[in-house]
C-alpha cells in the first residue's frame, strides 16, 4: 500500500493542458469529489487503492472537470535575483558560480537595453574581460541565449511533453 502512495499523477486542465503532478491521495480526492476524471483507465496503468468500503483505480493521468481560472502571471522584472535564477547562478561565459554580476550582452553604450534578452549572469573576471564589447567582439560566446522566463504552467507542459516523447522513443 505504501508503495502505491509514493506515485504521482499528472493533472490536465479541462483543455487537456498538463498543469501539475499531484500525489495519489490528492488525485483520489479530486476524483471522488467529481472535480477530476480518469484519462486512461486500463488495467496496466491504473493503481488499485483499497479502503474498507471502496476499491478505486487511480490512473496515471487525470483531467479536471471544473473550469479553473488561471492565476494572473506577469513576466517578472529584470533584476539581479531573477536573472541569477534564470541562469542557474552561473556565469554564461565560463560557467563559474563565484563573484557573479550582471552583464549586458550588447553594452548600453552601444544601444543595448536592460531587457531579458540582453542581460546575463557573468562572473567579475569575465565581465571585466568583455568590457564594453559584444560577445563576438570579445570572442566570448554565451553558453545559453538569454530569454524571458516563461509561465510556470507552460514550462511544466513543455517539460512534460519533452519527457513523454523521450520515454516513448
Amino acid at each position: 500500500m505504501a508503495q502505491v502512495l509514493d506515485h504521482s499523477v499528472v493533472v490536465f486542465s479541462k483543455n487537456y493542458l498538463p498543469i501539475s503532478r499531484v500525489n495519489i491521495k490528492r488525485a483520489i480526492a479530486l476524483m471522488v469529489t467529481g472535480k477530476a476524471e480518469a484519462l486512461d483507465l486500463t488495467d496496466e496503468t491504473a493503481w488499485l487503492v483499497r479502503s474498507p468500503n471502496l476499491v478505486i483505480a487511480v490512473p496515471q493521468h487525470i483531467r479536471l472537470t471544473i473550469a479553473s481560472t488561471e492565476r494572473i502571471w506577469k513576466v517578472p522584472p529584470v533584476n539581479r535575483r531573477e536573472v541569477l535564477k534564470r541562469d542557474n547562478h552561473s556565469c554564461q561565459y565560463c560557467g563559474s558560480n563565484k563573484h557573479l554580476t550582471l552583464d549586458h550582452v550588447i553594452p548600453v553604450s552601444k544601444g543595448g537595453q536592460h531587457k531579458w534578452d540582453n542581460v546575463v549572469t557573468a562572473c567579475e573576471p569575465c565581465n571585466q574581460r568583455k568590457r564594453d564589447r559584444t560577445p563576438s567582439e570579445a570572442n566570448m560566446p554565451l553558453h545559453t541565449k538569454p530569454k524571458a522566463p516563461m509561465h510556470p504552467t507552460v514550462a511544466f507542459a513543455e517539460n512534460f511533453w519533452h519527457n513523454e516523447n523521450a520515454c516513448s522513443q
